[in-house]
């Protein structure tokens, strides 16, 4: 019998580039999203709300995935990590794997973040030996879904995943975040101003990520999987990176913006990503950079 994959959040940054992994395994594939975006010829598009519980209830019950890979969450950029909406997603989440357990559900893979590990300063981020501790409302939403969820799983033979995700950019970002307003700065001829960026931080392209995603739900890896590059860099490398890449390094101004409290090293440890699940197709940041200009280069003609 054919496998059914339910893909929440399938027309977001990451979410659209799990589809045809997934789709190439043979599954059938139902994506979920707002906005529509192209799919492949076997994959069945819901266009909805899952924050509308009538429409949630509705989706699982047409549907009755096997599996169930949940990207969606609320994602505004600036505003997710205080959000009251971070609550609804906890709900919504914890409904649909209720109801999608009680119609048959297998296997759900859930996604959260590198921030809901406590601040790291000279260790990189480790699945099982670094201890959670979120000091956000987006982080502790994440960290406390995981948790009821590996409770409920424990108790209902439910195979499970969290794929944790680092720092990512790639085509079609918010255009307010750091490589889309340096990328878009330096195509226009304008100067580049960042902070001093000096922090060990661990960069990912979201199609990287997502088919990342897509082998990490076709695994039988269970429990928190980092999802990231495992390489340490830098804001001022990426904005550096993108400097030369356009030719005009002198438009970045390092150190025009003040430095924040922030994380001191945001890193992953990913030997569970590349020898557990397998995944080791991850594009060097010079490439993805580059790739990520010119698609900004594209759209601004």
């Amino acid at each position: 019998m054919t496998q059914r994959i339910l893909v929440t959040g399938a027309s977001g940054f990451i979410g659209r580039h799990a589809l045809a992994p997934l789709e190439r395994s043979g599954a059938e594939v139902h994506a979920v999203g707002r906005t529509p975006v192209e799919v492949g010829a076997n994959v069945r598009w819901h266009q909805l709300d899952l924050l509308d519980h009538d429409a949630r209830a509705r989706l699982i019950e047409d549907v009755q995935p096997d599996m169930l890979v949940h990207f969606a969450w609320m994602t505004e950029h600036g505003k997710f990590w205080t959000s009251p909406d971070n609550l609804d997603w906890v709900a919504a989440t914890l409904d649909m794997v209720r109801r999608a357990q009680e119609c048959g559900l297998s296997r759900f893979v859930g996604l959260g973040t590198c921030f809901e590990y406590a601040r790291q300063t000279g260790k990189d981020c480790d699945e099982r030996k670094t201890v959670t501790g979120p000091d956000t409302l987006y982080g502790v939403a994440k960290d406390g879904c995981r948790r009821i969820i590996e409770g409920f799983a424990s108790y209902q033979s439910l195979s499970w995943a969290w794929g944790r995700f680092f720092l990512l950019y790639g085509p079609g970002e918010t255009p307010t975040r750091l490589v889309p307003q340096v990328a878009q700065r330096l195509i226009a001829g304008a100067p580049a101003p960042i902070g001093p960026g000096h922090r060990p931080r661990d960069f990912m392209d979201s199609r990287d990520a997502g088919a990342a995603t897509a082998a990490l739900a076709l695994s039988r890896v269970e429990g928190p999987v980092n999802i990231a590059s495992g390489r340490a860099s830098s804001v001022r490398e990426v904005a550096e990176t993108l400097g030369a890449l356009a030719g005009r390094p002198d438009l970045v101004k390092v150190g025009a913006h003040p430095d924040r409290d922030e994380p001191e090293r945001i890193v992953a440890r990913v030997d569970r990503l590349t020898r557990e699940v397998g995944f080791t197709d991850i594009r060097p940041l010079e490439q993805g950079l580059k790739e990520a200009l010119d698609w900004w280069r594209e759209a601004a003609q």
